[in-house]
């Protein structure tokens, strides 16, 4: 058997370490270790779309050292076996889902969630086992997914912004103010801090290396640097959005109220847009702005998905070659060596 090119006669061979200062005891670990696999234990924390995937796998978070050998481990699972326990996250307005209608769920078709995945003594057999202990790889393991995972926000969060961008172009065709210049204006900021989300995301595909194995790895710096933007520009989006609008995407009437024999002819009536638009429509549209400019999809993922802004930071730090723009900067301020 080979893990990451080691060759292993018996896999259980490899001994557990005591738990250091380090590994926190919540973390992923190897609890057991067995002749035909090992037994996991611990959580990984807001992991989206767990519950409709029929397979987890898991992986480090961080660099790790010699002391945190148990925690070093990656492997698949199935969602549902045995000791595995999804805890759903909660959302704003997630309760209306369970409500009567549609209006007021925002986006009606689509929707997401996050789950905190307990794994309770889970059994994976070797087949199944990516890293177990080789905690020298960690880092550069952690490195490569999370770039791989900050490139794909150029695309993930501009389809989300393309939907945000036409509900706040056609909320100003129901409110009556899509001419007006400072809308335009408005609308005009949106697209652009979305294509320059996207070009970043290509950028750092385009300028991508070709590892030994034969796949692509994607420029880091690029690819940081993608998610960087859209940890600012999204919530920028949102601002806008909202200020495009209007109030109403804070103080909307309900579905109920729209269809209630007796108040809903008044809804009907006072919070109609612009002739030929039904003021269902327009509601509809409103609770899309508000299910976008409020969500957990949208904005807490921009921010926090794929690691923290800072992990991006030090990873563009590291690779910026500070010290060869430095030289440059010297040779041109007349006080380094000519190139």
């Amino acid at each position: 058997m080979y893990f990451l090119g080691k060759h292993v006669e018996n896999p259980a061979d490899f001994q557990l370490t005591k738990p250091s200062q380090n590994a926190v005891a919540v973390y992923v670990r190897v609890a057991e270790k067995r002749k035909d696999g090992i037994v996991v234990r611990g959580a990984k924390a807001h992991q989206t779309g767990a519950v409709n995937s029929h397979e987890i796998i898991v992986m480090p978070t961080l660099a790790m050292g010699e002391e945190d050998r148990d925690y070093a481990v990656s492997f698949s699972t199935p969602s549902d076996a045995p000791g595995v326990f999804h805890i759903i996250g909660r959302q704003v307005s997630d309760t209306r889902r369970l409500e009567v209608g549609e209006m007021d769920l925002g986006n009606v078709r689509y929707a997401g969630h996050e789950a905190l995945v307990i794994f309770d003594d889970v059994f994976v057999p070797w087949s199944r086992v990516f890293m177990c202990g080789e905690h020298e790889f960690s880092g550069a393991l952690v490195e490569r997914f999370a770039s791989y995972h900050r490139q794909n926000y150029g695309g993930c969060k501009t389809g989300l912004g393309d939907v945000l961008i036409g509900a706040a172009a056609t909320i100003s065709e129901y409110n009556g103010v899509e001419k007006a210049s400072h809308i335009r204006e408005k609308i005009t900021e949106m697209i652009h801090l979305n294509e320059t989300m996207y070009a970043c995301g290509l950028a750092c595909s385009y300028e991508g290396t070709r590892l030994p194995s034969g796949t692509y790895m994607v420029d880091p710096m690029l690819a940081n640097s993608t998610k960087q933007n859209v940890t600012r520009f999204p919530f920028e989006m949102a601002r806008l959005a909202t200020d495009i609008a209007g109030g109403l995407v804070g103080t909307l009437p309900s579905e109920k109220d729209l269809k209630h024999p007796e108040v809903g002819k008044y809804v009907a009536k006072y919070l109609k847009g612009v002739a030929g638009v039904p003021t269902e429509d327009r509601m509809r549209m409103m609770r899309l702005v508000e299910s976008m400019v409020l969500s957990v999809p949208y904005l807490v993922e921009s921010m926090h998905g794929a690691g923290s802004p800072q992990a991006q930071r030090i990873v563009i730090l590291r690779q910026a070659d500070l010290e060869a723009k430095k030289e440059l900067s010297k040779v041109l301020a007349g006080i380094g060596k000519p190139l």
